[in-house]
């Protein structure tokens, strides 16, 4: 009996982490897409805070955190695999489309799109085994919402 609730209590706590990773792999993934230009804005933050909140469904606080994190880290970057293998294993392709949409409205949220944020949108597309028709619909999306905003 003593082992089942040990068993309860470390698979709430798994859970928790497993949850608190998928939101610090999202920041990571999204402060890079930012900072490919060589600067985050206060805009892009911004909608990065405000994507992993509506879209994601994450909590306030732990976008908050996470985000601090991933500013502290956006120097030690890590390899877009690394960030593709944990989405690829947890996402549907679905979710999988929303963040490359997401991706494209932090991109445009400067109002400027340069080469190498359409290269990090297409390696990555690529390493979630989104379509180039599907990313380029996102593309259309992102960019019909950031009008209407």
């Amino acid at each position: 009996m003593l082992q089942s609730l040990k068993n309860i209590f470390t698979n709430n706590d798994s859970i928790q982490a497993e949850e608190n990773k998928e939101i610090d792999i999202l920041s990571g993934l999204l402060i890079e897409a930012a900072n490919t230009d060589g600067q985050i804005t206060q805009d892009e933050l911004n909608k990065i805070s405000t994507s992993l909140i509506n879209v994601f469904h994450e909590d306030a606080k732990k976008v908050e955190e996470s985000l601090i994190t991933a500013l502290d880290n956006k120097d030690n970057s890590k390899s877009l695999y690394f960030y593709t293998s944990k989405l690829n294993k947890s996402f549907s392709d679905e979710k999988k489309i929303m963040l490359v949409e997401v991706l494209w409205e932090v991109i445009l949220s400067d109002n400027e799109i340069h080469d190498f944020e359409t290269n990090l949108i297409r390696r990555l597309a690529g390493l979630l085994y989104i379509s180039d028709v599907e990313c380029g619909n996102a593309k259309i999306r992102a960019t019909q919402k950031l009008q209407k905003a």
